[in-house]
């Protein structure tokens, strides 16, 4: 009996074709039929992708399946995943998820590829200096302090939709040094209007050529984009028209005064498209990735009451009742493991995805030129291999000695290689002291008997929220 034989007997999953050959290539055991097959079936939804991700997941290292004419393989092992970012980042582009965002993003850090990505790199880069960064943690710190004053006792809310209006209270500032505008909150509604219209635009087949059509979808759309983009450039120009950017230190003035002065480098700097195209990406970014990660947090902090307290006890030692700084981040070592913790639970990021540019062997496998290779974040974060129990919300695991014994990419909510989020150490720095600066006065209550949902879009989102009681520590 085969490998691929005695994989489906064992997980009794009637529906696994055994390793695919194709003359020189070699694929992994997968779904016999094409995907459309199965539109009937539990794990398919093309508003859920996970429910699939999880139902290959059983097939082990690696999962191959078709759609249409296209081939996909689902990678599930650490050492595969850091080939195709890493080791052989040079053979992968850009799949075609994520080039469809280009119809919202234009060519932002998260679309660009090449020599467009690599300059929009270079000049967003002096801007998360950690120099430059630790100027915004007052700020972050000033902010959140504020919010959590507005809350009263024993109020409901839904701390999901208060996180998205913290983070964008913080996105205001950092990004464009300015409270919550009407301007922002413009862009803000056209982002979530596009959102909900996001898995429309990513499946529908050449979605770019029918962007002019009568379909009320498309019409949404281009009605959202139209205002979204009238809302930053207003502000750019704004700011453009200004004669000392210098004199700023958010990131908007940044990019505009920035010339691509590195090794490299041009001299120029980006123009009026580039800028937009990379406000877009550093707003959806910035703004719904922390909200995602601290309402996420509050929901497992709830949930698990001796975390918390440890949590809280390590906030009192450090803090001693005064509001957080930005040097006080290293020494807040069990908060940043809850955030880890939760971000391996509930990633912002839930996956990535790459095109094969040419042929090439990654493990076992040998993909053809314009196979899709996928890997998630919520599926490896959740491999009982690396993390034992791997639904229990546990802090533990990201000690350093934990850390030290995993793979490197076990664990990576912010991507890797080449592509990892320029953002990275921005984000960690506001979700650590906004959760700190918030947990001094509160005790976040998840409502007993809610049923929370995910929401797989650009960002993990709890579909309809989580609603929670705010109880002050005593």
């Amino acid at each position: 009996m085969s490998l691929s034989d005695s994989i489906a007997h064992s997980s009794g999953l009637p529906d696994l074709h055994p390793v695919v050959r194709r003359g020189a290539y070699v694929y992994p055991p997968g779904l016999r039929f094409n995907l459309p097959f199965y539109r009937f079936h539990r794990f398919f939804d093309p508003r859920n992708p996970i429910l699939l991700f999880e139902h290959l997941r059983r097939f082990g290292r690696a999962a191959h399946y078709r759609i249409l004419l296209n081939d996909v393989v689902l990678l599930n092992d650490p050492a595969d995943i850091g080939e195709v970012l890493i080791d052989k980042a040079a053979f992968f582009g850009k799949d075609r998820t994520q080039k469809r965002m280009k119809i919202l993003l234009g060519e932002g850090l998260i679309t660009s590829d090449g020599e467009t990505h690599d300059r929009g790199r270079r000049i967003a880069a002096p801007a998360f200096h950690r120099r430059r960064i630790e100027r915004y943690a007052t700020q972050i710190v000033d902010l959140a302090a504020g919010f959590r004053d507005q809350w009263q006792t024993g109020t409901e809310l839904n701390i999901a939709a208060e996180m998205m209006r913290l983070a964008l209270q913080i996105t205001a500032r950092t990004l464009f040094d300015t409270e919550v505008t009407p301007e922002i909150h413009e862009i803000n509604d056209q982002v979530n209007t596009v959102m909900d219209l996001y898995h429309f635009l990513v499946t529908l087949p050449q979605a770019e050529l029918l962007l002019d059509t009568p379909l009320p979808q498309m019409r949404r759309f281009q009605a959202a984009k139209k205002r979204l983009d009238a809302a930053v450039d207003g502000m750019v120009d704004a700011r453009r028209s200004e004669t000392d950017l210098n004199s700023r230190a958010d990131l908007l003035s940044m990019l505009l005064a920035t010339r691509d002065d590195q090794t490299g480098g041009d001299g120029r700097r980006l123009d009026s498209q580039q800028i937009r195209d990379q406000v877009l990406t550093m707003f959806l970014a910035g703004f719904e990735t922390v909200a995602n990660a601290l309402a996420w947090t509050w929901l497992l902090l709830g949930q698990n009451p001796q975390a918390e307290a440890l949590f809280h006890a390590e906030l009192d030692a450090v803090l001693g009742g005064r509001l957080p700084t930005f040097e006080d981040i290293p020494r807040l070592e069990y908060t940043a493991m809850v955030l880890s913790e939760s971000m391996r639970l509930y990633p912002p990021a839930w996956a990535m995805g790459r095109e094969v540019l040419q042929d090439v062997s990654i493990g076992p496998y040998r993909l053809r030129k314009g196979t899709m290779v996928f890997f998630s974040q919520y599926l490896v974060h959740r491999d009982p291999k690396w993390f034992p129990d791997p639904e229990r919300f546990c802090p533990e695991r990201f000690t350093a000695a934990a850390k030290a014994g995993r793979p490197r990419f076990a664990y990576f909510p912010f991507g890797g290689g080449g592509r990892q989020c320029i953002g990275e150490s921005f984000a960690w720095m506001e979700a650590v002291l906004a959760l700190a600066t918030i947990a001094q006065r509160w005790h976040v209550r998840p409502v007993a008997g809610q049923k929370i949902e995910l929401q797989p879009k650009i960002t993990l989102r709890a579909k309809n929220g989580i609603q929670a009681m705010v109880v002050p520590r005593d």
